[in-house]
């Protein structure tokens, strides 16, 4: 389970927001809180996470990630296909660096509620120049539309993110689903934690299968 960001300690390493019934891991982002290191890229991060994998013995893990965590599980399923059950993203951002959704984002941005996150600046410059390298790589979306893994995108109604992005991921990876989850904000994990329990567990438990 990967929370966002980039640079933000694990707002989501909490019991009450794991999936019912499953073992659940919420890795602290490399130079952030209780984790070592500092500033680096997205091939650093999708390594960290691959070496979780390895030191806790998992053949292969549903991915799960909040905000900009939905973008970087779509990276490590992109390197690591054959390690990935399947990725759920909660109101990621998408694969894009779009003017139009920026301006939308920017005048929503007095609507959203205010919840302290600590974060290391450094650690998201870093994080945020390498997702804008990779997005411009000529093959990203020759890999997308090949890649094999189920990726399933869901858009917070109320999320002042415009959700098209996500309807474009869904619709390019074969194996994509999409749907919008209603009556809640992106930070929905902590104005609603029993909704983001649930739906945590239902698309886990479907990813599965």
């Amino acid at each position: 389970m990967l929370s966002g960001g980039p640079g933000c300690v694990h707002y989501l390493a909490d019991r009450r927001l794991a999936p019912s019934g499953m073992r659940t891991w919420c890795p602290e982002p490399r130079g952030v809180g209780r984790s070592g290191g500092g500033p680096h890229d997205l091939r650093q991060a999708v390594a960290d996470l691959e070496a979780v994998r390895r030191a806790a013995n998992i053949e292969k893990w549903v991915v799960l990630g909040h905000s900009w965590g939905s973008d970087l599980a779509v990276r490590y399923a992109l390197d690591h296909p054959d390690r990935v059950r399947a990725v759920v993203g909660v109101a990621g951002h998408g694969l894009h660096k779009d003017r139009t959704w920026k301006q939308a984002y920017e005048a929503g941005r007095h609507r959203e509620a205010d919840i302290e996150i600590a974060w290391v600046p450094a650690v998201h410059a870093a994080l945020s120049a390498s997702f804008v390298e990779w997005i411009h790589e000529p093959e990203l979306f020759r890999r997308l539309a090949d890649s094999p893994v189920p990726m399933t995108f869901v858009a917070a109604e109320h999320d002042i993110r415009p959700a098209w992005p996500l309807r474009q991921l869904a619709a390019l990876v074969p194996r994509g689903s999409f749907e919008e989850l209603p009556g809640v904000a992106h930070n929905f994990w902590a104005t609603d934690p029993a909704i983001w329990a649930a739906l945590a567990t239902r698309l886990c438990a479907e990813a599965s299968r």
